[in-house]
């Protein structure tokens, strides 16, 4: 069975909000969000453009690879979009979201390689499902019709 174009920008859309990396530090817990990071001692969030327009100093290489999912992202979520108002092609949202979710398997690496860092890759795993669930039933019927 194959979701409707709105239930599958539904799904797209709550990937915006969820956690891809989950960084346990001691006992400080901070949320790598495609919008910015939620920091819980002290409580604060930094979006993703001043994350990486403002606070560019001394940032890891690997860290990089949160921006290129984010704009991934940003690409999938355009494509479900345009299903709705009128046609998706749901190999670009499927590739588009697969490509956000392998981008934060750097940023689990490079912070699980940090002393006293434990990265936890939720985003991953969830927009994989994401992509399996609503996107593969449509990729493996074939191009004639997206949806």
């Amino acid at each position: 069975m194959v979701a409707d174009p709105r239930r599958r920008l539904g799904a797209v859309a709550l990937l915006g909000v969820l956690p891809w990396t989950v960084l346990i530090i001691g006992s400080e817990l901070t949320l790598v969000l495609p919008i910015g990071l939620v920091n819980t001692d002290p409580l604060q969030f930094v979006s993703v453009y001043d994350f990486f327009v403002r606070f560019t100093a001394g940032l890891p290489s690997f860290i990089e690879a949160w921006r290129t999912g984010v704009l991934l992202y940003l690409v999938a979520l355009a494509s479900a979009l345009s299903g709705v108002v009128w046609r998706e092609d749901a190999r670009i949202t499927a590739l588009a979201l697969v490509g956000a979710a392998l981008s934060q398997v750097g940023v689990f690496f490079g912070f699980n390689r940090r002393l006293g860092y434990v990265a936890l890759p939720v985003g991953t795993v969830v927009i994989l499902a994401v992509v399996w669930w609503y996107y593969w039933p449509l990729l493996a019927r074939g191009p004639a019709d997206d949806g």
